[in-house]
Parts: C-alpha cells; structure tokens; sequence
C-alpha cells in the first residue's frame, strides 16, 4: 500500500493548536520536504480557522470558504522525521480575508514560522489574463518516455516522496530564449485526490534550479511564498520550474504548478542558499 499524502496532512487538536506526523515517506533525504512543511502549516491555519468560527458559511461575514490563497514561510531549521506540533492563532477574521500565524515546531524548537492568508479562491472561471508559461511546454500527462521517480532511477536515493506519489521529471533540459533552466515535472498521487494541499506541496517539487550550473547538494530553502490561485482538477499536475539568477550563495527558483483543465493552480517563489562546491 502507498503512503497517502492525506495521511501526512491528517491534525489532531492540542490546546494550542494541533499535532501531526510527518514520516519518513515525506523527507528528501533524512529531512522532511519543505513543500509538505508548507502545506501542513496551511491545513493547520485553515481548521484553526473554521474551528474558531464554529464552520464556514455566508453567516461567517459572508466568506463562503477558508482556503489558503497565500503561505509565507520562513524555514528555520529542518525536523526529523516524527511528530511535530503546529501552534495556530487567529489574527484577522475579515468580510473575504482571514489571516493566520503558524509556527511548525519540534522538541520545542521552532522549525518553521509561517502567515496564511485564507479567502475564497476563483473557482472555473476565465482569467482577465493570463500567460501561462507551462502548457506550451507540457503536454496534459507525461510522455511514454518520461520514467517515475522509482528503483534505479537518478532521484530514487534521496527523493522518498515518490512511495506516496507518482513523481515523472523530464531529464532533457530546456532553457528559455534568456538562458534560465526549466525543469519539467509531472505529479499525481499514488493514492487518494488532487486537493489544495497537495498542489500547494507541487510547488516544491523540482530539484534545486542550482543543479543547473553544477552546484548539487543540499540547497536549503530560507523563505518561501505560494499563491493558491484556484481549486486543482483531478488528473496530472504539470509543474514548471525556472530561476532569475543563481548567485555565488543565494538563489531565487520559481514553480508554476498547471493542473489537467490547463489552469495556474499554485504559483511559488523562494529564496535558497547555493550548496558548496
């Protein structure tokens, strides 16, 4: 059996906030991946925000539902594998906005502070505009030629996501007309849905856009932003990732995450530290 990645979402109430179990089929390396940190801190706020409310609903200042359209997060130190706590509290309840503060710790030692902001995203409607750099790039499911993260593939020692998900990047590189990499990554569940949290999690999903110029190793996330941008359809996500420019130490890397309707689903952006030669 899979490991489900709603399993690794799953909270238990606590007096101030809640508890969780991030196991080791949710770490790349011996550390636990920093995109399921960022969307657990989301499930959190988001019950910590329909609990203090007592349910959503037009009664609820008209916010019909609690989603988080924005998570900022800033990676303090990485946890083990195990149980870690999520402490939650309620800053702002608003006609369309709520904000939440969650900070993800472990043995008492706070590993990563993060702001949601909740609101109802848009839904199956057309953008105003919208130039979606991933669709001309990717076709809806993976080629017959693009091989599963798995046994004897280059990303199988580190990436152990992939006993819960069905993780196929496309090895060949591209690059833009500029020069940036793109890394082309297809994802799904092994088991269980496509929701909100696990496309927020596809936007960490590529290996470091440094593997580009060399520089391979761990590549620390500092701080981290998604957008939630609209509810996922079922099927394949395609995720796109690039980079601006990768410095002697620091380095910024992009994901645009597409889901099978050809909609932007999850934009992020972080900022990371280069590994040592």
């Amino acid at each position: 059996m899979h490991p489900r990645f709603a399993d690794a979402m799953m909270l238990h109430p606590v007096e101030d906030g809640f508890e969780a179990n991030l196991n080791e089929h949710w770490t790349i390396g011996p550390k636990i991946h920093g995109g399921v940190m960022l969307a657990l801190c989301a499930n959190a706020a988001r019950a910590a925000y329909v609990q203090e409310s007592g349910g959503l609903g037009r009664s609820d200042k008209g916010m019909n539902t609690a989603e988080p359209v924005a998570v900022s997060a800033d990676f303090l130190s990485a946890p083990d594998p195990g149980s870690v706590r999520l402490v939650t509290s309620v800053q702002k309840r608003g006609r369309r906005i709520g904000l939440v503060d969650v900070a993800l710790t472990q043995g008492g030692r706070t590993c990563v502070r993060s702001v949601v902001t909740l609101g109802d995203p848009e839904h199956h409607v057309e953008p105003l505009l919208s130039a979606n750099p991933v669709t001309p790039l990717m076709s809806v499911e993976p080629p017959e030629h693009i091989e599963p993260i798995g046994p004897g593939h280059p990303a199988a020692a580190i990436n152990n996501l992939a006993r819960g998900c069905d993780i196929r990047p496309d090895l060949d590189e591209t690059r833009t007309e500029s020069g940036a990499p793109v890394f082309k990554i297809w994802v799904r569940p092994k088991d269980g849905p496509v929701d909100v949290l696990f496309a927020l999690m596809c936007g960490d999903i590529s290996v470091p856009a440094c593997y580009a110029v060399g520089r391979r190793g761990w590549a620390p996330t500092v701080q981290m932003t998604a957008y939630l941008r609209g509810m996922p359809d079922q099927g394949w996500l395609r995720v796109a990732c690039t980079t601006t420019q990768i410095g002697q130490d620091w380095f910024d890397e992009d994901h645009t995450v597409v889901d099978s309707a050809g909609r932007i689903v999850v934009q992020t952006r972080q900022l990371a530290l280069v590994p040592a030669q």
